[in-house]
């Protein structure tokens, strides 16, 4: 059994402390939160300790993980007091608020040697996990475009990041693995409409070294919910719905890719399934030495810096290149010989 605590109970780790409460091999040990009555509620309902400190729960309880879902600018402390008591962790997305806070995080994590998971629930969507089987498999040839929609209204909850961090690393993430290419360049325009602090509206475009193009339309101005990815290749258009877990395939009927004719529309049959269960699940394999880490620190950064990119890109009014990525990537100038190898399709 494996014995977990809860830190943050705003409205991402109320879902998590739903599903932890009622998973398979799993001791959902401690809850803390800053808001005492909130974590006494929920305490109460469980039969479980509260805490409004993550230290006084780590000196008094024995953990082997810890689910952490404070707001963002707490990830790095939250994280490293974790992983320095012995505890394996997720975080939830983005990985931290900035590249420095994520490589400590991941740092601490390889020389602890504990798993480090960050929280991108969208690789868990059996829609998504579709999508990528099947072009990973080459079902619909060389990739020409990745669109990426999400967008619906302001949301109740608060938050210290705006839309770029906050829901743009999900689709960032999801875009980056299905290229498998590394970002040549990008380019963003941000609006600030609603939220006081932040932007709340991204357009942005991302040209990758294999010649693809993502598009990606993001904000929370939107009346009614989106959650689109669409991939179109040489022999047709992959959509992904997030939201009802649906994969179409929209052929082009004309097999020599010489022209692009309408051909038939299949959508195929998706065993759905609560994403946040499955991330958890594959999570606790990980702990356990049962399974893969799916989602790891690495890829938390690779999302984290990328949104970066493109909230200065927005900020500076430039499109940002492959050398400048790379400089901000490793944190210091590399030679050509110190560049990242090459990414292969997995």
């Amino acid at each position: 059994m494996t014995r977990v605590a809860l830190v943050g109970l705003g409205a991402m780790g109320r879902n998590h402390l739903r599903v932890l409460s009622d998973l398979d091999g799993v001791q959902l040990v401690a809850v803390c939160d800053q808001a005492r009555a909130v974590v006494e509620a929920a305490a109460r309902k469980l039969s479980i300790p509260a805490y409004t400190s993550w230290n006084d729960m780590l000196a008094r309880e024995q953990l082997d993980a810890a689910v952490i879902a404070v707001p963002t600018r707490f990830h790095v402390e939250a994280g490293l007091t974790a992983l320095e008591n012995g505890l394996h962790v997720l975080v939830e997305k983005p990985i931290a608020s900035t590249m420095e806070e994520g490589r400590r995080l991941v740092t601490t994590a390889r020389d602890s040697g504990r798993v480090f998971a960050v929280g991108h629930i969208e690789r868990f969507n059996p829609a998504v996990r579709e999508l990528q089987r099947r072009v990973a498999a080459g079902e619909i040839g060389r990739i020409f475009q990745i669109q990426a929609r999400r967008q619906g209204p302001f949301p109740a909850r608060i938050r210290d990041v705006g839309v770029v961090i906050d829901l743009a690393t999900h689709d960032l993430d999801v875009m980056y693995n299905l290229a498998g290419s590394e970002v040549q360049r990008l380019y963003a325009e941000t609006e600030q409409r609603i939220h006081t602090e932040h932007e709340d509206i991204l357009n942005a475009l991302l040209k990758f070294e294999s010649g693809m193009l993502g598009v990606l339309q993001v904000n929370w101005l939107t009346p009614t919910k989106i959650r689109e990815v669409s991939v179109l290749g040489e022999k047709g258009m992959f959509v992904c719905n997030y939201l009802t877990q649906e994969l179409t395939y929209f052929k082009n009927a004309d097999s020599h890719a010489e022209a692009v004719i309408e051909g038939e529309a299949v959508t195929y049959p998706i065993t759905q399934a609560e994403p946040l269960r499955l991330e958890l699940q594959a999570f606790m394999r990980a702990v356990r030495g049962e399974g893969p880490l799916e989602v790891d620190g690495e890829a938390g950064l690779r999302a984290l810096h990328l949104a970066l990119a493109l909230v200065k890109s927005a900020s500076e009014t430039r499109v940002i290149s492959r050398p400048e990525l790379e400089l901000e990537w490793h944190g210091e100038p590399r030679s050509p010989a110190g560049r990242p190898p090459a990414r292969t399709r997995h």
